[in-house]
C-alpha cells in the first residue's frame, strides 16, 4: 500500500487539531476542579451536578428540545412532500431550474439575512394578530423556514438514487397513487427521511442567529443562554453545558450517518 507524503499527513493532522482541540479543551475544563484560571486542580463532576440543578438552564434546555422537536416534525413532513413534488412531477426544464434555485436559497443565504427577513415578516404579521409576538411560536416558524430546504435536499437525493423503475413497475401492476406512496415510495425513502429529520434536528439544536432574532423573554434556548453567560464570563458550568451540547450533536450526526449507510 502506497504511503502518503509526510507533508500531506502533517497538514491533515494540523487541520484536525485546529478543528477539534478547542472542543477537547472545553471538555477538559468542564471536569476541572478550579473555578477560574487554566490551572488543573483535579477531576470533578460538580459542574455537571450544578448544571442539572440550575433552573434557568433546565428551562432553556426544555425550550430547545420543544423547538427542535416541533420544527423538525413539521419540516420533515413538508420537506418530504416538497421533494416528492419536485422530483416526480413533470415540470418543464425552466420551471425545474427555478424551483431548484429557490430550494437552495435558504441553504446558501447567510443566516443573518434570513433572520432579518423573518423579523420584517413577523413585524407585518403582528399587525394582523398578536400571535406573532417574539417567542417560541415565531422561533418554530423561523426554524421550519430553513429546515425544509435541508430535508428536501436530502430526501430528493434519495429519490434520485432509487430511480423510478420500481414505481413504474407498480403502475404497470395497476397500483394506485396512495398505495404506491404507502407501500413503495415512502418505505424506500425512509433512510433519506430519517437522515433529513436528524439533520434538521441538529441544525435547530445548535441554531443561534435565527433564534436570537425571533426569541422572546420567556423562550431562551441553550445557545442563547450560553451566549448571554459567556458575556458575563466563562465558567466551568458553561464548559459543561457546551460539552453536553456538542456530545448530543455528535451522537445525532453519527446516528444519521450509520442509519443512512445501512
Amino acid at each position: 500500500m502506497k504511503r502518503s507524503h509526510p507533508l500531506i499527513t502533517a497538514m491533515a493532522m494540523f487541520t484536525m487539531g485546529f478543528l477539534y482541540l478547542p472542543l477537547v479543551a472545553v471538555a477538559v475544563f468542564s471536569v476541572n476542579a478550579t473555578r477560574y484560571g487554566l490551572v488543573w486542580r483535579g477531576f470533578t463532576l460538580d459542574w455537571y451536578t450544578k448544571l442539572i440543578q440550575n433552573e434557568f438552564i433546565l428551562e432553556a434546555a426544555w425550550n430547545t428540545l420543544v423547538l427542535a422537536v416541533v420544527s423538525t416534525i413539521v419540516a420533515t413532513i413538508l420537506g418530504t412532500v416538497l421533494a416528492i413534488g419536485l422530483d416526480r412531477f413533470p415540470w418543464s426544464r425552466k420551471t425545474n431550474t427555478f424551483l431548484d434555485l429557490v430550494l437552495h436559497i435558504p441553504v446558501v443565504i447567510p443566516d443573518i439575512i434570513l433572520a432579518a427577513a423573518l423579523v420584517v415578516a413577523f413585524g407585518l404579521l403582528r399587525a394582523v394578530s398578536s400571535l406573532f409576538e417574539p417567542g417560541l411560536f415565531n422561533m418554530i416558524i423561523g426554524h421550519i423556514t430553513f429546515q425544509i430546504s435541508f430535508v428536501a435536499l436530502v430526501v430528493r437525493s434519495r429519490l434520485v438514487s432509487i430511480g423510478r423503475d420500481v414505481e413504474e413497475a407498480a403502475r404497470d401492476l395497476f397500483a394506485g397513487t396512495s398505495y404506491m406512496l404507502r407501500r413503495i415510495t415512502l418505505p424506500l425513502l425512509l433512510p433519506g427521511i430519517v437522515a433529513g429529520a436528524m439533520l434538521a434536528f441538529t441544525l435547530s439544536l445548535d441554531d443561534f442567529v435565527i433564534s436570537f432574532f425571533t426569541a422572546g423573554p420567556e423562550s431562551v434556548t441553550l445557545p442563547l443562554f450560553i451566549f448571554a453567560a459567556v458575556r458575563r464570563g466563562v465558567t466551568p458550568q458553561i464548559h459543561a453545558l457546551s460539552t453536553l451540547v456538542v456530545l448530543i450533536t455528535v451522537v445525532m450526526i453519527i446516528g444519521m450517518e450509520r442509519f443512512t449507510r445501512k
